[in-house]
C-alpha cells in the first residue's frame, strides 16, 4: 500500500466525558461518532499534560513535555529537539499546519518542520484573504455571534475549514503525501457558541441562551478571582456554563464532519484521519474551572478517533493490537503513524499501537503560578495542591501523584481520597516505575527558555485567560 497521508485535527479543551462516543447524554459528537464506526475510538487517551502547551509539544515532538521543558519550566522548543514534522519532511512528505492557538506556532518553535504554517486568529482574519473572509462575514449568524467588536465571541472552525480546504486542493495536485496538522482553538474558554447554536443544550435549564451565553462570558472574565474565593457558583450557573461548553463542542464537532465529508467527496482515500483534543476542562473538580493546577482526568482523559479513509472498520482495526478500552497516549498514535508512513520514529517514547500496548500513562504540569489567586484571596488556601513539577502516572486502576512537596495515590475514579497508607505496596510499585520512566525520557533535553511573543499573541492569550 503507497504511503498514507495524514491528517491531525487537534480540538482545544475537550473532556472525554463530554462527547458522545464516551456515552454523554448530550449528542454533542456526532461527527466523532461516525469516524468511529471507520475506525477505532479510544476510551482512555490520557493527554501528556493540563494544558496546551506542554500536551502540543508532546504530540509535535513524540518526547515527554519535561524533556522538551514546554509548558514545564520553558516556553520556547530547544533547538536540537527534531520535531514529528521535521521527521515527515526529511522522508519526503509535505508538511502544513493551521493553528488557532497561539502556543501552537512560531512564539513556541511548534511551527518547526512546517513548510506551510498560518495562525488563525479572531483578531487577524484579513490573513485569511478577501474571499474567505467575506463567506465568513456573510455567515456570521450561523458561524459566529454576528456583528460584534468583541472578539472573544467570534468563532473560527468555519474558517478554519475555508482554508484547510484550499490547502487540501494544492496539496492534492502534487505527487508527495503530505502532513497536515490543524489545531482548532475551540471550545476553549470563553465558550460563547455561535448563534446557530447558543440555544442547542438550554432547554432544560434556568436561563435562557442568551443568558447563559453571557453567564459564561462573565465567569471567564472573571474566572481566577471566582476560584480564589471559592468558586461558588450557583446550580443555575454551572449548568449554564456546560450548556455553553457543549454547545461549542457541538458546533466544532459539525466542522470537523464537514471537512472530513468534503475530503471524501475529492477522493482522498489514502488518508489517515486523527480527532482528538489537546486536554480536557474542569466544571467544580477541585473546586477549579478550566484547566488549572491539577492532573485531574477531567483535563487528562480526552477523546480520540483514528481512521483511514477508503478502509472499513474491520480492515483498519485490524492493524492494531490495542483495545478501544486500553490507554494510550497521543505519543503512541503519532509513533505509530511515523511508522505507517515509513518515516523515521526512533528516539520517540510513544509505543507502536500495532504492535504494542502501554502498561501506563504519563502526564505532566509545571509549577503553578498561586499568585493569580493570592492577588484575589491572600488566604486562598493552596496546600490542596502540589508545589513544583508535577507527574502523574496512570493505570487502568490507580493514579499517583509525585511532585517536589509530596506524593499522593488514588483508587480510581476517586481522585479525592489519598490511599496510600492503605495499599502501600502498590504506591511503592508506581513510584519505581514513576522514577524510572522519568530517568530514561524525563530528563531535559536543552535549557528552557521564555518566549518573547508578539502583541497580537498575547491579545489572544489574554482572551483565552493564559494571562491577566
Amino acid at each position: 500500500m503507497s504511503r498514507p497521508n495524514v491528517v491531525w485535527i487537534t480540538l482545544d479543551s475537550v473532556r472525554a466525558d463530554h462527547t458522545s462516543i464516551d456515552g454523554y447524554d448530550r449528542p454533542t459528537t456526532p461527527s466523532l461518532s461516525e469516524l468511529r464506526k471507520q475506525g477505532l475510538g479510544f476510551r482512555n487517551c490520557i493527554a501528556h499534560g493540563r494544558s496546551t502547551l506542554p500536551s502540543s509539544g508532546a504530540i509535535l515532538t513524540g518526547l515527554a513535555p519535561s524533556r522538551t521543558t514546554l509548558g514545564i519550566t520553558g516556553d520556547v522548543l530547544p533547538e536540537n529537539v527534531r520535531t514529528i514534522p521535521q521527521r515527515f519532511a526529511n522522508d519526503g512528505y509535505r508538511t502544513a499546519a493551521l493553528s488557532g492557538n497561539s502556543f501552537v506556532g512560531s512564539e513556541t518553535g511548534l511551527d518547526r518542520g512546517f513548510e506551510q504554517y498560518q495562525w488563525l486568529t479572531s483578531s487577524r482574519l484579513h490573513q485569511v484573504g478577501p474571499t474567505i473572509l467575506i463567506r465568513y462575514l456573510r455567515n456570521l449568524w450561523r458561524h459566529s455571534a454576528g456583528l460584534t467588536l468583541d472578539s472573544a465571541k467570534h468563532s473560527t472552525p468555519f474558517l478554519m475549514n475555508q482554508m484547510a480546504k484550499q490547502w487540501l486542493r494544492k496539496f492534492d495536485d502534487e505527487e508527495r503525501p503530505f502532513f497536515f496538522y490543524l489545531h482548532y482553538n475551540e471550545p476553549h474558554r470563553p465558550y460563547y457558541p455561535p448563534k446557530g447554536y447558543v440555544d442547542k443544550f438550554t432547554e432544560n435549564i434556568e436561563m435562557s441562551a442568551r443568558e447563559a451565553a453571557e453567564s459564561s462570558l462573565r465567569i471567564h472574565r472573571n474566572l481566577n478571582e471566582i476560584i480564589a474565593n471559592g468558586t461558588n457558583l450557583t446550580a443555575a450557573e454551572y449548568d449554564a456554563l456546560e450548556a455553553m461548553y457543549d454547545a461549542e463542542i457541538a458546533y466544532t464537532d459539525e466542522m470537523i464532519g464537514r471537512l472530513i465529508a468534503w475530503m471524501r467527496e475529492q477522493g482522498l482515500d489514502d488518508t489517515i484521519i486523527v480527532v482528538t483534543a489537546d486536554h480536557g476542562e474542569l466544571f467544580g473538580e477541585y473546586g477549579l474551572l478550566s484547566h488549572k493546577f491539577v492532573l485531574h482526568d477531567a483535563v487528562t482523559r480526552v477523546p480520540l478517533v483514528i481512521a483511514r479513509i477508503g478502509e472499513s472498520e474491520t480492515e483498519f482495526g485490524s492493524s492494531f493490537s490495542v483495545e478501544e478500552d486500553d490507554i494510550v497516549q497521543h505519543t503512541d498514535v503519532m509513533r505509530t503513524l511515523l511508522s505507517m508512513a515509513d518515516v523515521d520514529e526512533s528516539g520517540t517514547i510513544g509505543v507502536n499501537l500495532r504492535r504494542e500496548k502501554r502498561e501506563f500513562a504519563i502526564s505532566q504540569r509545571g509549577p503553578p503560578d498561586f499568585d493569580q489567586m493570592y492577588q484575589y484571596n491572600s488566604n486562598y488556601d493552596t496546600d490542596r495542591f502540589h508545589d513544583g513539577i508535577l507527574t502523574a502516572l496512570r493505570t487502568p486502576e490507580w493514579k499517583y501523584l509525585k511532585s517536589e512537596s509530596r506524593t499522593e495515590l488514588f483508587a480510581l475514579p476517586d481522585e479525592s481520597t489519598n490511599v496510600s497508607t492503605d495499599h502501600p505496596a502498590a504506591a511503592d510499585r508506581l513510584d519505581e516505575l514513576l522514577e524510572s520512566w522519568l530517568d530514561r525520557y524525563g530528563k531535559p533535553v536543552g535549557e528552557s527558555r521564555e518566549g518573547t511573543f508578539s502583541n497580537a499573541a498575547k491579545r489572544q492569550l489574554r482572551e483565552l485567560g493564559y494571562i491577566d
